[in-house]
Formats: structure tokens, C-alpha cells, sequence
């Protein structure tokens, strides 16, 4: 039987001022469950990256719930929810968000000895030997490829363990083969790990690959397929 690992309940989220404020999640209900690999997807401006900054603790619901395990993200404080998401949410950007001036080894090690982690620079070799750059260790951004660069923010990623992995775009700014070497990449350490799994693509052949597929629209759940089963989800 599978366990529920993410739980949002009438999440509900208005961006911008109040003269140009847009309501970009109504009322959003989904559960997620350990081990699953999601694909969310829909038309530019629907809501879908919002929905996955939510997920990953880097957007505040207006009201509503969120749940990741047993803990409320919710009704933590900024610290704490810093704090819960260093050690349990991994997050792959579209654009990287290396630091330019640290090498490889040390934009994943740096972020583990902020977090007190023991052994950083180990944990930190290791992971990014794990994901094929164990010969580019003292290498900065500036010297890898994109796809390398990827790599190392994959490794940054894995390297607390966490639960969730989550990733916005992870092949957006990559060409047509770098990009399936960085998906088989990001599938295939959720299998090994038995991660949860969260992606906001546009590529359709990307967002086949998950188990589980949920369309995004207008700011709430239009369809959501898993099994070989769809489900269309009433609008308001």
C-alpha cells in the first residue's frame, strides 16, 4: 500500500500587488505518494512552476494546507521551513544556479557544511562522482558544459538525501541529446533511491516518462492520469 508524501489541501495563492494581483492557484487539492514520479505540464502562465515552488517550500500559500510526511510547511517559520527543506527536498533548476566563483566540488559541498552536515567534501565527491563528473571535480561552472553543469546541480540536489526530488525545466536549456542523458539521469536516480519525483516540463516525451501526469490550467488541476487511468478534475 502506498503512502501519501505530499498533501495539499484548498491551496490557494494570489501573486503580485493589488492592482495587477493575479489568482494563480484556486483551491488546489492533490496527494502525492511516496516513490511516484509526477509530471506537471499545461500552457505557459497556467500556474504548474507556482504549483511547484509550493511543493518545494519556496512559495506561502494564501490559505490552505500543505503537508510533506507529517510536517505542516504551512505553519512553520522561515527558518524552520529552510531548515525542512535543506534536509528533505532536493530542487534541479532550468538554469542551473551554480556559483561562479566555487568549483564543482564546492557548490555541493558548501551548501552541506552551511547545514552541518558531517563530512561534506566526502558526500560531495561522491554524489558527483555518482552522476559522472568524478573528473571534473575542481572544475568551475564557467569550464563546464550545460550539461555538465546540470550534473553538478543534480548532485547538489541528491546530496542531503532527500525525499522529494524536485526539478523546474530540468531540460530546458539543454539541446535534444544532452537533455535525455539529464532525464535517463534524473529517472534513473529516482528508481535507485526510490525518491519521490516532481517535474515541470513542456517536453511531452519528458512528462510520458513519469508515472503519473497532472495538467495544470487557469490555476487548478484540469486532468490527472496514473496507471493508464485519466481523471478530469472538475472546474470551477
Amino acid at each position: 500500500m502506498s503512502n501519501t508524501i505530499i498533501e495539499l489541501k484548498k491551496a490557494d495563492l494570489t501573486l503580485g500587488t493589488v492592482a495587477a494581483s493575479v489568482h494563480v492557484l484556486k483551491s488546489i487539492d492533490l496527494k502525492i505518494d511516496e516513490g511516484e514520479a509526477v509530471g506537471i505540464v499545461g500552457p505557459s502562465g497556467s500556474g504548474k512552476s507556482t504549483l511547484l515552488m509550493v511543493l518545494a517550500g519556496l512559495e506561502r500559500l494564501d490559505s490552505g494546507e500543505i503537508h510533506i510526511g507529517k510536517t505542516p510547511l504551512h505553519t512553520l517559520n522561515e527558518d524552520r521551513l529552510a531548515d525542512f527543506r535543506g534536509k528533505n527536498i532536493g530542487i534541479v533548476f532550468q538554469s542551473f544556479h551554480l556559483i561562479a566563483n566555487m568549483t564543482a566540488l564546492e557548490n555541493v559541498a558548501v551548501p552541506l557544511e552551511l547545514a552541518n552536515v558531517p563530512n561534506p567534501f566526502d558526500i560531495a565527491r561522491k554524489e558527483l562522482t555518482a552522476v559522472g563528473l568524478g573528473e571534473r571535480l575542481n572544475h568551475y561552472p564557467g569550464q563546464l558544459s550545460g550539461g555538465e553543469q546540470q550534473r553538478v546541480a543534480i548532485a547538489r540536489a541528491l546530496a542531503p538525501s532527500p525525499a522529494v526530488l524536485i526539478a523546474d525545466e530540468p531540460t530546458g536549456n539543454l539541446d535534444t541529446e544532452t537533455g535525455k542523458q539529464i532525464a535517463d539521469l534524473l529517472f534513473s536516480k529516482q528508481a535507485e533511491r526510490r525518491m519521490t519525483l516532481i517535474l515541470v516540463t513542456h517536453d511531452t516525451a519528458l512528462a510520458a516518462r513519469c508515472s503519473r501526469q497532472i495538467r495544470v490550467r487557469s490555476g487548478q488541476i484540469e486532468a490527472d492520469s496514473r496507471a493508464g487511468t485519466a481523471t478530469r478534475m472538475a472546474m470551477a
